[in-house]
């Protein structure tokens, strides 16, 4: 029974996830629905760091938003992604001394 119950529920979170990706493959967008659909990583990806960032140190929330700024300045160079973070994991703390 529990490995009914097992199976059950791998299919119910399985199908939603495999169904839009079938009809995406099928389906021709017009140009402005796809530069959409491309900028969801990029928004999803910013709704999840932007509350870190204010909230590193709860009473000084200008560190979080420099080193943030550092990170992003590190990436517009180019900077591999562990140097990026090492950056700005290295600002919070001389931003803390």
């Amino acid at each position: 029974m529990i490995v009914v119950i097992i199976i059950g529920m791998a299919l119910v979170t399985m199908i939603p996830r495999f169904i839009p990706a079938y009809i995406v493959d099928r389906v021709n967008f017009p140009e402005w629905v796809n530069k959409w659909l491309a900028a969801i990583p990029y928004a999803a990806l910013g709704a999840l760091i932007f509350p870190g960032i204010m909230s590193v140190i709860p009473d000084k929330p200008y560190v979080g938003v420099l080193a943030g700024i550092i990170a992003i300045v590190l990436a517009v160079f180019n900077i591999h992604i562990i140097l990026v973070v090492i950056g700005a994991i290295l600002a919070v703390f001389l931003l803390t001394i």
